[in-house]
């Protein structure tokens, strides 16, 4: 069976470019363009479910969130019709966040350097949620112990990413901008790596999820003419999702 890693190299032969890896704050800065028009894009799809199935189990009414790698806000309808008392948006992309501006102009973002959340206090959110970003940052337990800081007590974290197994094949996350290739730039973290630093800093594990190319998805390839790709990749995990809680 032919690898991701295998398979990208195939496509880029016959490319005359290959993809240019960018950091991931200059990626999404040239993605914002076109990110929230990508209605065949199967990661975004299959994370769209695994994230509602998490989101489905938390109690978010009056609750105060912190959404990190908020992009333009993809998930913010869902969240904001569960009537939070409050969600602050949290990118490395400026672009990203002028997208959701557009959509909800009162919203209340803030641009990331690093991994600390500097205008929240210690214990000041019910719930904090990361999607498909964690894979994008270098020291994962530094990011899991700023989220763990800002989080009360009995708190919940919700994440969401591309599956590592993925990764390490070779799958990126890439898009098109001005007829070039980009890819984001992305960290393996393994699941088990992330569960052993969530035990270690406190959190307990509720739920996980995971979505692999199975039939369900065929549709997507066959749009696309690439049944031979779907049937190379049948059964290879692509999406995960992971809900903690914190210590009471």
């Amino acid at each position: 069976m032919l690898s991701f890693r295998q398979l990208r190299q195939y496509i880029e032969k016959k490319l005359p470019f290959s993809a240019k890896e960018k950091q991931p704050a200059a990626a999404y800065d040239l993605w914002c363009e076109t990110y929230d028009r990508q209605p065949d894009n199967l990661v975004l799809a299959l994370e769209e479910i695994v994230f509602t199935g998490l989101l489905n189990e938390i109690i978010l009414a009056n609750a105060t969130i912190a959404d990190i790698g908020c992009g333009t806000g993809r998930h913010w309808k869902k969240i904001l019709e569960l009537e939070p008392a409050k969600l602050t948006g949290f990118d490395v992309s400026l672009g990203m966040l002028s997208a959701l501006k557009q959509k909800y102009p009162a919203a209340e973002t803030y641009l990331l350097k690093n991994s600390f959340l500097q205008p929240l206090k210690n214990e000041s959110c019910d719930t904090v949620i990361s999607t498909l970003a964690l894979a994008h940052i270098e020291n994962m337990g530094e990011a899991l112990t700023e989220w763990s800081r800002v989080l009360k007590k009995g708190g919940d974290l919700v994440i969401t990413d591309y599956h590592p197994a993925a990764l390490m094949e070779g799958g990126d996350r890439t898009f098109r901008h001005n007829n070039k290739l980009i890819a984001v730039k992305n960290y393996v973290h393994t699941i088990e790596k992330v569960r052993a630093f969530a035990k270690s800093i406190g959190f307990t594990e509720v739920k996980f999820i995971e979505r692999i190319i199975d039939d369900t998805v065929k549709h997507y390839y066959e749009k696309q003419n690439a049944i031979v790709v779907f049937n190379k990749f049948r059964n290879m995990p692509v999406i995960y999702g992971v809900h903690f809680k914190k210590a009471g």
